[in-house]
């Protein structure tokens, strides 16, 4: 064990530890998720690169030493590399964000003094306020790291969409010719092809996917130099400069500084912006989930339109029994992500004056958004939509004898008139085709011809333009 001090007093460490003091104090008091900081690497690699970027920006303007500089940017790339991410063991729930800077300054002084031969927890070669903290506060590199780690997950999300719109788009062309009837408010309408239901979710797919790429361009807007208040305070003139394009340098971003310090610094409404794409796309994504379930329910009793690969079973008292289990698992992510979004949104209304508190439950929520959706959408892909088969049978079977074929029947004769032939047909469970000739309307061959399914799935009558 080793002893460290603060103005608060003393305690004891592990001697191996890279973390300090302050992260002792935060990890006593702040135990209540027990989900650690080290479950989202993606941020700690953000505040690594912040770090790093300060570091080289306080090198060149000469107000930090070239050995402490280059231990601490040595350190720094380690993090980033994957490293150490056992020394932030801190809950991710704390009371500020100040307890997330500090356990990083403290593991990199820790590691910088220990390249340049010192020993943990003393201190005098890298200190973690005065050398790894320098120019900077909580307030600017903490808000700074959450929007460079939403960026990166961004991306890795649109990757996943990206294969769940390919996936639904390849099931659209395999089921292009497959008829089937449409159905809105749960009730017949008129006909369509599986394969034109498939691109209708390929298409929102996609157009959440390009909702979602457009927060980069909100999230960009850092207040990196700001340093407590937005007013710049400790902060060198030219660092805020160096240190953003070093930042853009090393994350592969496109960050730009904050057209107003006190405003980025006061407000965190462009994660509350992603937060609410997120909502979105948990709902696209529950809604096309449903209809799954309901295309395969049955298989007997139901519309067992679509298979839905059996991966478990689905009841320890009913032999034979298959869920749609992965549909289910995406409707509860979209629950627990609309969640999380409620929550971003009462803290960042929660904000007081010069700083918004409540970063890290903001972290928390946007971060464990990201975590189970890209997870969810992943086996989503994988594990349900490339295994779907069509039943083309019952769909075609539906599409025959649906009195939502009378429709065609408007143009012709009327609304009055096609709404009493679609009335028979139901009452005497017969088809539409069979009452259009009883009554005279159309012969056997025209009615056959005018109400054959695969002639109403578009404007021109053709299955395909």
């Amino acid at each position: 064990m080793r002893r460290e001090s603060d103005f608060l007093g003393e305690k004891e460490l592990p001697d191996g530890a890279y973390y300090g003091i302050q992260t002792l104090r935060a990890l006593e008091d702040f135990s209540v998720t027990n989900i650690p900081l080290k479950a989202y690497p993606q941020l700690i690699k953000a505040l690594a690169m912040v770090k790093k970027a300060a570091a080289t920006a306080n090198l060149q303007l000469d107000v930090l030493q070239n050995e402490v500089a280059s231990a601490i940017i040595q350190a720094a790339d380690e993090i980033m590399a994957g490293k150490f991410l056992d020394q932030f063991p801190i809950d991710i729930l704390q009371a500020t964000n100040t307890s997330f800077n500090m356990n990083m300054n403290e593991v990199l002084a820790n590691r910088a003094s220990e390249i340049l031969g010192g020993a943990k927890g003393e201190y005098k070669i890298v200190h973690p306020n005065d050398h790894v903290n320098k120019s900077q506060s909580t307030n600017d590199v903490a808000s700074t790291a959450t929007r460079i780690a939403c960026i990166l997950l961004t991306r890795q999300l649109v990757q996943a969409l990206k294969e769940l719109e390919d996936a639904l788009r390849q099931k659209a062309e395999e089921f292009f010719d497959v008829i089937k009837i449409g159905r809105t408010c749960l009730q017949d309408a008129v006909p369509m092809t599986l394969g034109q239901e498939f691109e209708g979710y390929a298409s929102i797919v996609g157009m959440m996917m390009e909702s979602i790429q457009s927060t980069e361009k909100v999230l960009s807007e850092i207040n990196l130099g700001g340093t407590a208040v937005g007013t710049g305070i400790n902060a060198p003139r030219g660092y805020r400069r160096i240190a953003i394009k070093k930042l853009n340098e090393i994350s592969g971003c496109s960050l730009r500084g904050a057209r107003s310090l006190f405003g980025a610094t006061q407000n965190e409404e462009a994660v509350a912006i992603l937060s609410g794409k997120l909502k979105t796309l948990a709902v696209s994504l529950s809604k096309i989930a449903s209809d799954f379930s309901l295309l395969s329910s049955g298989p007997q009793a139901g519309l067992n339109e679509i298979n839905l690969p059996a991966l478990q079973a689905g009841s320890s008292i009913m032999p034979g029994k298959i869920n749609p289990v992965v549909p289910m698992l995406v409707n509860q992510v979209a629950y627990v992500v609309s969640g999380h979004d409620l929550a971003i949104f009462m803290a960042v209304a929660g904000g007081q004056l010069e700083v918004n508190a409540n970063g890290p439950v903001i972290d928390y929520c946007i971060l464990e958004s990201f975590k189970i959706l890209i997870h969810a959408i992943e086996v989503f892909t994988k594990k349900c939509v490339v295994g779907i088969t069509a039943n083309r049978e019952v769909c075609e079977a539906y599409a025959k004898r649906s009195a939502g074929l009378a429709t065609v029947l408007i143009p012709l004769f009327g609304y009055e008139t096609a709404a009493s032939v679609a009335r028979e047909a139901i009452a005497r469970k017969t088809t539409v085709i069979e009452i259009v000739v009883e009554r005279g309307l159309l012969d056997r061959k025209k009615a056959e011809e005018l109400l054959l399914p695969n002639n109403l799935i578009g404007p021109t009558g053709t299955q395909r333009d």
